[in-house]
Order: structure tokens, then C-alpha cells, then sequence
């Protein structure tokens, strides 16, 4: 065994360097040999096949970002589930009110963004300080 504590590292060095000179042989060569014709639809910017409007760096609606972020919370939270399904039997009844109480409190922040109009993409309704 080598004295040294570093050389036992020294396969994992020799491995991302390995990995960075490959990844950089294939960007290098992708470049240099690469097929290159642009023509105006190649190099216009993509919509779904419709004629962009307007700038790129157009601003998104508040609500489009809380509706996002909403969604990836209540998806974390419904994640929590699946593994209290996979051992709710041997939690017994302790386990299944605890899941109760977990539900009710998830139920009442959405039943609390639901009442605030978060959700709501209707048109925008007078609120409070508003007139």
C-alpha cells in the first residue's frame, strides 16, 4: 500500500480527465467538421411553427410563475404517499391519522390559495386596497 493518502485517487483523477478530453474531442470535432449551411428559417427563432411577435424577453404574468411553483409543491406533497401507502400496515390506526392530519393541512393551504384567486385565470377581480 502507497504511502501516499492522494494516490489512491489517482484512477478517479485519471478518469475525469479521460471523460473531459473525450467530451472535448467530440465538441471539438463537431465543430470543425460539422455541417454548416444557415439559411433564414434555420437561424429564426422557433414558436411552433408561427411567425414570431414581439421580443423574446417579453414579460409572463405573476400568476403563470405561482401556478408553477404551487404545482411543484402539492406534487412534492403527493409524493409523500406513496411510501406511507407502502408500509400504512405496519403503522397501524397511528400511522392512518397522522396521514389525516398531514391531508388537512395540505387541503386547507389549497382550499387557502383556491379562496385568494390564485387559480383563478379568469378576469382580474377587485380585491382588497384595489379599486
Amino acid at each position: 500500500m502507497p504511502d501516499n493518502y492522494f494516490v489512491r485517487y489517482l484512477p478517479l483523477l485519471i478518469h475525469f480527465l479521460l471523460a473531459a478530453a473525450l467530451a472535448g474531442a467530440v465538441v471539438t470535432l463537431s465543430w470543425v467538421i460539422g455541417y454548416r449551411r444557415p439559411t433564414r428559417a434555420k437561424v429564426s427563432p422557433y414558436e411552433c411553427g408561427i411567425t414570431p411577435v414581439g421580443d423574446a424577453r417579453g414579460r409572463f404574468s405573476v400568476k403563470f410563475y405561482l401556478v408553477a411553483m404551487l404545482f411543484i409543491l402539492f406534487d412534492v406533497e403527493a409524493v409523500f404517499l406513496y411510501p406511507w401507502a407502502v408500509i400504512l400496515r405496519q403503522l397501524k390506526m397511528y400511522g392512518f391519522w397522522e396521514m389525516l392530519v398531514y391531508i388537512g393541512i395540505v387541503l386547507v393551504g389549497f382550499f387557502y390559495i383556491w379562496k385568494e384567486g390564485v387559480l383563478d385565470w379568469g378576469q382580474p377581480s377587485a380585491r382588497r386596497g384595489e379599486v
